[in-house]
């Protein structure tokens, strides 16, 4: 199998295997066709033994999982389109999710995501993302590992108790950004981010699977509750990408890609993007080609994508736009300025008229040449248009071998259990002949109270303090007077 069947017009409108690493984009107004499109292109993909990853933002995704329901709609549909073999089937699918409520963990460890997309993550100033690259840097120099959140903030609070040399060294910190960068944190947890950040981190390797038959694992990630938080949805997909592209190696053009990875709702990937981060994506996208991976768009305008990424394209599919407004009329300009013209097709006419499963589809041809927009009725997929229950899920997920690797978190020696120890570690220099330091027991584990209690070399403690204002009391008229009636009672006198 070397061409997905997309749909037929005037003529049927593959997508060929050796052209499938050229990128896509499917658009398309909130209920024209587009997630039939999604299923059309992973079905035909994986069938190929093209692993598969997208994210479901509705749960109608997770439908691939099931046969679909015969009907006598559908099978005159592929008739007329000209299905071949057409039957209902499921696909073999794994499910993920970055909570592990509907599917196997996500994890990735904070120093994996690293300084710039954490900074995304938590919506910092350009100030706090430079401390936050100062903190970085300063845990790889202390060979300090950052697996989780208790990691980060250990140090971030490690940093703010030494920023008067950390500032001397590497930059100016100031506590109010480290303050801020705290705070963020919390409310990144309050939210279940932290289920993100740790281990077992995810093996992309898992993504790269096929089943016994020879098909492409779909891996998809559970993402109706993750879509509510629009930076953190972005941001573990652009993670994804980029550790996709650093980690695979080079393969140039092969006859079919190594993985296709769907990116919906990719407005929000750029949205209030600075131009560092949108000139990442831009560099990823260009070159992860030749590693084999195949990028697919889904939004609901072509404009949603930089027009620099835009022009990486070369597979499109797109559904009706609606041109109510000046904002959708120049979203259908758009459109039909980005496809191969056709002579006998008025694109900008047919955009607005086109019905719920139809779509213009432009895909490389031979040579790699872009075929002529084509309108044509999208191809029923055999998988169940709709969500599945509970029931199901929990089903295909106790199918799958990845449950015993990434269901139970692992938590090891990193920062977090470093700086605590040190904490509570005596330094010979305050210890004579085994005795514990001046004013202070021995360490019972107490940590930071013990801290609080006894002080430090910078801080004096609450027992420290307490014993000087009694001092200085005893130090007083009132403090004399109440020494004597102490001794007096003590001695007998009044």
């Amino acid at each position: 199998m070397d061409r997905i069947l997309i749909g037929a017009g005037n003529r049927p409108v593959h997508l060929l295997a050796r052209y499938g690493n050229r990128h896509g984009l499917i658009a398309g107004a909130t209920g024209t066709g587009k997630t039939i499109s999604l299923l059309v292109l992973a079905e035909g993909f994986s069938r190929m033994g093209v692993p598969v990853f997208m994210a479901d933002v509705k749960g109608d995704v997770a439908g691939l999982a099931m046969p679909g329901t015969a009907s006598e709609k559908l099978r005159e549909r592929a008739a007329r389109i000209g299905v071949e073999g057409y039957a209902n089937e499921a696909s073999p699918v794994v499910f993920w999710d970055l909570f592990g409520a509907a599917g196997h963990p996500v994890r990735a460890t904070v120093s994996e995501i690293g300084p710039s997309l954490l900074a995304r993550i938590l919506e910092l100033s350009d100030t706090q993302a430079g401390v936050l690259e100062i903190v970085f840097r300063l845990a790889d120099d202390q060979g300090l590992l950052l697996l989780d959140l208790d990691d980060l903030r250990a140090l971030l609070a490690f940093t703010a108790n030494n920023r008067q040399q950390i500032s001397t060294r590497y930059g100016l910190v100031s506590t109010q950004s480290v303050a801020a960068i705290q705070r963020a944190l919390l409310s990144l947890e309050r939210e279940g981010g932290a289920a993100f950040f740790g281990e077992p981190a995810l093996d992309l390797n898992d993504l790269l699977r096929t089943d016994l038959g020879g098909r492409g694992v779909i891996s998809i990630l559970s993402a109706d509750q993750l879509i509510l938080k629009p930076r953190l949805y972005a941001s573990v997909l652009l993670w994804l990408l980029s550790e996709l592209f650093e980690q695979l190696p080079e393969v140039g053009d092969l006859d079919r890609p190594r993985l296709v990875f769907f990116f919906d709702e990719a407005h929000l990937l750029f949205a209030d993007a600075p131009p560092v981060l949108r000139q990442r994506v831009e560099q990823v996208v260009r070159l992860i080609r030749s590693k084999g991976v195949g990028v697919y768009f889904c939004s609901q305008f072509p404009d949603d994508l930089p027009a620099e990424i835009l022009g990486q394209m070369g597979n499109r599919i797109q559904h009706a736009l609606r041109a109510y407004t000046p904002r959708d009329q120049k979203a259908v300009k758009t459109a039909a300025e980005t496809f191969a013209a056709n002579p006998e097709l008025d694109v900008a006419q047919a955009i607005a008229q086109m019905e719920v499963g139809e779509a213009l589809v432009s895909t490389l041809q031979e040579k790699g040449v872009p075929l002529p927009v084509e309108r044509a009725l999208i191809c029923p997929p055999r998988c169940r248009m709709g969500a599945i229950t509970p029931e199901e899920r929990t089903t295909v997920r106790g199918r799958s071998p990845l449950g015993a690797k990434y269901d139970t978190p692992v938590n090891r020696e990193s920062a977090y259990e470093i700086l605590n120890r040190r904490t509570l570690e005596r330094t010979p220099a305050d210890t004579a002949a085994g005795q514990p330091e001046t004013g202070k027991p021995a360490a019972t584990g107490g940590g930071v109270l013990d801290e609080l209690l006894w002080g430090s070399k910078r801080r004096q403690g609450m027992v420290e303090t307490l014993a000087k204002q009694a001092v200085r009391t005893i130090g007083s008229q009132v403090g004399r007077q109440i020494v004597r009636g102490i001794l007096g009672s003590i001695l007998g006198r009044r």
